[in-house]
């Protein structure tokens, strides 16, 4: 029989790579040392690397006609991800990012244009066949309606055997306040840097600390901290952590977030323990850090 699907629900856009050799300065024109097209978007990343690592894996989120979601649906088909769950919209546009890529320093900066284009909603979830998935991550977004998605998982696990049940992740990026009452939805709870330092933790060990009292009883809240390396604490209360293995030199931080979740959801998804999770995470995303794209971290 085959193997279950990780599901991966949230954003994909294009992205437009610009890698140069500094970062240019304010109203001046600039040559870049090279530019890609590159399917990106948080969830639909963790895609590229689950399949990448060995696991099925599918995509869902939203995307409208046109040659930009050509270019999307071709690389998904290449990279083997299922997007039989897409949402085709009828208004707005398939979102577009401009990303800086700065060899000197490893920077990413990024300017999206992501405002028109609906996200996918409980009723679009609501068609998925949730017996083909094993785990269904939830990139914050859309919380409001991501909770009534989480919901209906919760109902369809409430009539399976524990074999059947589907594991529950959520990652809340972004320091907005609707998406802080995805912390008590997930089995595992990625909180972002940024998120910490919103709310006053100088570490990741202190943030798990500090959230832990918002996630639900026996879950996993996990905190990366780029060069420093990424916490976890479980329902035992111990600070599990691991140290980053920085590559020989940086070269390409856009989508190392993306590559730790995905890392670590796929080492849990196959039994594997928190430390060994949270040590492979950081060792593919310090790899994914030292190579343009994400072809190379498993060499």
């Amino acid at each position: 029989m085959e193997q279950k699907r990780i599901l991966c629900v949230g954003l994909v856009c294009l992205d437009i790579i610009n890698v140069v050799d500094k970062f240019p300065e304010e109203d001046t024109d600039t040559r870049c040392v090279s530019q890609r097209w590159q399917r990106g978007g948080n969830a639909s990343n963790s895609c590229t690397v689950l399949s990448l690592l060995g696991a099925p894996c599918a995509f869902m989120g939203s995307l409208a006609a046109g040659p930009i979601a050509d270019f999307i649906v071709g690389d998904f088909s290449r990279r083997g991800v299922d997007i039989s769950g897409v949402a085709w919209q009828q208004c707005g546009v398939t979102p577009c990012a401009c990303c800086i890529v700065c060899q000197k320093s490893g920077s990413r900066t990024v300017v999206l244009y992501d405002i028109n284009l609906p996200d996918v909603c409980a009723d679009d979830f609501s068609q998925l066949d949730l017996s083909q998935y094993r785990w269904i991550h939830f990139e914050g977004r859309n919380a409001d309606e991501q909770v009534k998605m989480i919901e209906q998982v919760k109902s369809y696990n409430a009539t399976q055997e524990e074999k059947n049940r589907i594991t529950i992740s959520v990652e809340i990026e972004k320091t907005r306040p609707s998406l802080y009452q995805l912390f008590p939805h997930g089995d595992v709870v990625f909180v972002s840097k940024d998120v910490a330092l919103h709310f006053g933790f100088q570490s990741a060990s202190s943030a798990v600390k500090g959230f832990y009292s918002q996630v639900k009883d026996g879950a996993v809240l996990i905190c990366a901290w780029a060069e420093k390396g990424a916490d976890a604490m479980g329902p035992d209360g111990t600070v599990v952590h691991s140290d980053a293995f920085p590559p020989e030199k940086l070269v390409d931080t856009l989508g190392a977030g993306d590559t730790f979740n995905a890392s670590v959801i796929y080492t849990l998804s196959n039994g594997g323990s928190l430390q060994e999770a949270l040590t492979f995470g950081c060792q593919i995303a310090g790899k994914k850090c030292g190579v343009h794209g994400y072809d190379g971290i498993l060499q």
